[in-house]
């Protein structure tokens, strides 16, 4: 058998400018440059490391008929390996430094799965890499890294399996390709995520780049082609980079752009045009030089300098920090990348065991994060309230379950108190979550069995629709459907005596949020009554709050309505945790949150969501519960209560808050107050 042929790849620039159109258009992207598809520079950077990476493997394979597995990963790690450790340890000390615990124990999970490869999985379990918590997760560009690094798993065992059968490893990568191309465009519409962060998704991108260094090889190509197909390529690059659009669309068939750019590219880049002279071009060559480290410290420097500053000012901020992220990138290929790729001196066997070793630093280091919950206890008490608050919105929903039985079959259905025919509904949309443990314990306490029905951003109501700016047309419809459901099953619901609505009456009345959320929006439409031009969205919901009630009358003996808790239109857990945390850093963003506000400035808002449920109260058809006098005092109404956070956000109370106020709903679960409410309503 001959000796392995290790020698490199006849170097292109051209390649070094393709790579800074790559990462430019990335760094750019994440940065807030209106580059509408941005992002599309990781599938450049796919299609470049199949082309590399295949057409290393297929000359060694080509002249030795195998590939050699421990000199492959030995480049591997030697190439990628120092600069991803000391990018990862200066992300977590500085992480250490900023980050709530609840977000630095999810630091930990990631800092352990970009380690061992598998930080696209946990990315593609958790939230979406265009959803805004994103912008919280300084390693969440590692996905990337991740699919990559399973592609370097994957090519060479795969050449290995079949390396005696030529012509079937060819075909093999062929129908590899079609069959990842095929599930990526076929599965994108309805499992977008999965398209969007897993390898068999993304693999038909690398191996473009693949087939076409082995297509390239035996056919002694030069890539010297026709200046028309590179300007082909450019513009499918450009025309991707400018218009794609982020969601759920991406990757499918909106993907071909970037990968047959990058393709026509790669496959004319030798030849002597103007597009490969812009390509060549020392600037270019720099930032494609640069490309590796700079994707990987442009995303922690953006997550961290955000979450110190609450955002960039403005795109001369966010310029700085692009700059520094630059530097950054200089200083790790000058001084990390570069002498270990080149030492000569550093044996296979040193790599291996160095990387080992950093290896499992850092998975301590994870693993020790998340088992330590963040590490609670670095912040002072200021912060500590609102820490404590920020992680005190989990709830226990381990007893909900599909129901698969009339009347309430399809719908999550979620017991509470102790077991047995429930005797109490309780109706609601997302502050029924919130007040969960208080719901619990209360029934509980009164050992009357009960369930809870809740959808977010659904107020609990017949005869509506809505749509709503935070939610899909899909979750638009599905409410609708569930509440049209919810009152046809009433008349099965035997042995249900009472009902609770639970909702926040404010934002339907008014139709927006408010302080932190008013960005969010909720129109409301009547769905069995036509509408009226001259129809107020607080005269519709008073409407059918009447009919709502007087259906329920027609079912249940007790009908009870929560007022809707004080909102604290400034406050937020979070944002008021990292305010104290970061109090006395440099650059911090100034103060925004407000642990109060008068009741005077909740006086309009507050008349409008009241109003309906008032006047049934007065009229003795309802018993409203109050809570306002458990959150406020005089004028004031307050986030914190007795050195405890009551709010996670400005509308929804923490678990400790509704276990507090659980006593607001013993008339709700006790038999006898429901039985003496009943009486009182029947004297009326």
């Amino acid at each position: 058998m001959s000796a392995p042929d290790h020698s490199p790849l006849p170097y292109r620039s051209d390649i070094d400018g393709l790579r800074a159109i790559a990462v430019l258009s990335v760094v750019l992207y994440h940065f807030g440059l209106p580059l509408r598809g941005g992002f599309v520079g990781v599938d450049i950077f796919f299609v470049i490391s199949g082309y590399l990476i295949g057409g290393i493997l297929w000359r060694e394979y080509d002249s030795t008929g195998r590939v050699w597995l421990r000199n492959f990963y030995a480049r591997r790690f030697r190439r990628l390996a120092p600069a991803f450790f000391v990018v990862a340890l200066v992300t977590t000390l500085l992480a250490y430094a900023l980050m709530l615990p609840f977000e630095f124990r999810e630091f930990g999970k990631s800092l352990i799965a970009a380690t061992v490869y598998l930080s696209n999985v946990l990315f593609f379990r958790s939230a979406g890499y265009f959803d805004s918590a994103s912008d919280e997760k300084p390693l969440l560009h590692t996905w990337s890294l991740a699919v990559e690094e399973q592609f370097y798993i994957f090519l060479p065992l795969f050449i290995l399996v079949l390396a005696r059968w030529r012509r079937g490893l060819l075909f093999g990568l062929i129908a590899v390709w079609a069959a990842s191309f095929a599930a990526c465009v076929l599965l994108t519409p309805r499992m977008s995520e999965a398209a969007f962060f897993l390898f068999p998704f993304r693999a038909w991108e690398m191996l473009s780049g693949v087939l076409l260094a082995i297509w390239s090889y035996e056919t002694s190509r030069t890539a010297r082609g026709y200046a028309v197909l590179s300007w082909l390529g450019l513009i499918l690059i450009g025309v991707s980079i400018l218009f794609i659009p982020a969601g759920p669309l991406f990757p499918g068939i909106l993907v071909i752009g970037p990968v047959v750019g990058t393709v026509l590219l790669l496959a004319n880049g030798a030849g002597d045009n103007s597009v490969n002279r812009l390509l060549c071009h020392p600037y270019a060559v720099f930032f494609g030089l640069i490309s590796y480290s700079l994707y990987l410290w442009h995303w922690p420097v953006f997550v961290l300098s955000t979450y110190l500053r609450d955002g960039h000012a403005n795109l001369f901020e966010s310029g700085l920090w692009m700059i520094l992220s630059v530097g950054l990138a200089w200083l790790t290929w000058r001084f990390i990348e570069n002498p270990v790729r080149y030492a000569r001196k550093l044996s296979g066997a040193l790599v291996f065991a160095g990387t080992a070793c950093a290896s499992i630093i850092l998975l301590g280091i994870g693993g020790w994060l998340f088992t330590q919950d963040g590490l609670p206890d670095r912040f002072d008490s200021r912060a500590g309230v609102h820490i404590a608050a920020s992680g005190d919105f989990l709830q226990d929903w381990s007893r909900c379950y599909i129901a698969q039985e009339l009347p309430l079959d399809g719908l999550e259905v979620c017991p509470i108190g102790p077991d047995g025919e429930p005797k109490v509904l309780v109706w609601g949309d997302s502050h029924v979550r919130a007040y969960r443990d208080g719901l619990d314990l209360a029934a509980h306490e009164a050992q009357t069995p009960g369930i809870i029905l809740w959808r977010a951003g659904c107020a609990p109501v017949f005869g509506m629709r809505k749509i709503e700016s935070a939610a899909t047309r899909a979750q638009d419809t599905q409410c609708t459907q569930a509440n049209v459901q919810i009152k046809q099953a009433l008349g099965r619901l035997d042995s249900v005596e009472s009902v609770l609505l639970i909702g926040r009456w404010g934002y339907y009345a008014e139709g927006r949020g408010v302080g932190f959320d008013q960005h969010n929006e909720i129109a409301l439409f009547p769905t069995d009554m036509a509408p009226r031009d001259d129809q107020v969205q607080a005269q519709l919901l008073a409407e059918v709050a009447e009919t709502t009630v007087s259906y329920f009358h027609n079912h249940f003996d007790n009908v009870y309505v929560l007022r809707q808790t004080p909102e604290i239109p400034y406050y937020d857990s979070r944002k008021a945790a990292r305010e104290a945390a970061h109090q006395g850093w440099p650059l911090a963003a100034k103060p925004q949150t407000q642990n109060a506000v008068s009741r005077d400035m909740l006086a309009v808002r507050t008349a409008l969501a009241d109003a309906p449920w008032t006047d049934l109260a007065e009229r003795g058809v309802i018993t409203l519960i109050d809570p306002w006098p458990m959150f406020c005092e005089g004028a004031l109404c307050h986030a914190v209560h007795g050195g405890v956070g009551q709010y996670f956000d400005n509308n929804h109370v923490t678990n400790s808050a509704a276990m507090r106020v659980r006593s607001l709903f013993q008339p709700v679960f006790d038999k006898d107050r429901r039985q003496t409410a009943l009486i009182e309503q029947d004297g009326q």
